[in-house]
């Protein structure tokens, strides 16, 4: 898994944990540190989709370097983002760096917070959205110039989205989670993101569900 963050890693690795080779071997979840040093990805996209596709560029490039015993079998990586109807969207594609290029959890809530101070319940819609991008390695090792076209078309990237519905509070609840999820509110649970258990929020969550989405292209290439 293209990140560095360990609670996407953690979600990630909770959600495909029962998924397992004909011999037995259960799937493995490793993060960036397993890889070859690289450059920081610049996410320069526009949207999550396309800021998804650069950081697996970068990450298999790196993964095509290490020795053949320690090649994973497929590389991933996600951009997720929170877009809100009063904000025109915002911050979208920007949302892990909303306040800054260096910006914490907080400095993030902190801003939406206050741009949206003075916007009454019921005009605080907002979304989850999560693009996941998968490559199987030993394709992209096949090609030539396995990312020509930004990968899109060379190496038959799958590509997953999930979304959740909900609204942002006017100040957070509950302590699990990260990022925006302590503000973000999903009506029909009556809960916050981060009040909610990792098995809920797999189920729920926009990250969960494009991960129910790569469950069956994973299963499909564990059965080959």
């Amino acid at each position: 898994m293209g990140t560095l963050n360990r609670h996407k890693l953690e979600e990630i690795s909770a959600a495909l944990s029962d998924l397992a080779f004909p011999s037995g071997q259960p799937l493995r979840v490793v993060g960036t540190e397993r890889l070859p040093p690289g450059s920081p990805v610049e996410e320069t996209g526009g949207t999550l989709q396309e800021n998804a596709a650069i950081k697996l560029e970068s990450y298999a490039r790196r993964a095509l370097r290490l020795p053949p015993e320690e090649k994973p079998l497929w590389v991933l990586a996600d951009d997720s983002g929170l877009v809100v109807e009063a904000l025109a969207g915002a911050p979208g594609a920007h949302s892990a760096r909303y306040a800054g290029p260096n910006a914490t959890d907080e400095d993030n809530n902190r801003k939406l917070l206050q741009a949206l101070k003075g916007i009454e319940p019921g005009r605080r819609g907002a979304k989850f959205v999560c693009v996941m991008a998968c490559v199987d390695l030993a394709e992209a090792s096949r090609k030539s110039s396995p990312w020509a076209c930004q990968g899109v078309e060379s190496c038959r990237l799958f590509i997953a989205q999930g979304e959740c519905q909900g609204e942002i509070l006017t100040e957070e609840q509950g302590q699990g989670g990260f990022g925006y999820d302590p503000l973000f509110f999903i009506p029909h649970l009556g809960k916050t993101m981060a009040q909610l258990s990792q098995k809920e929020k797999n189920e729920v969550s926009h990250r969960g569900r494009a991960l129910k989405a790569l469950r069956g292209y994973l299963r499909e290439g564990m059965e080959v």
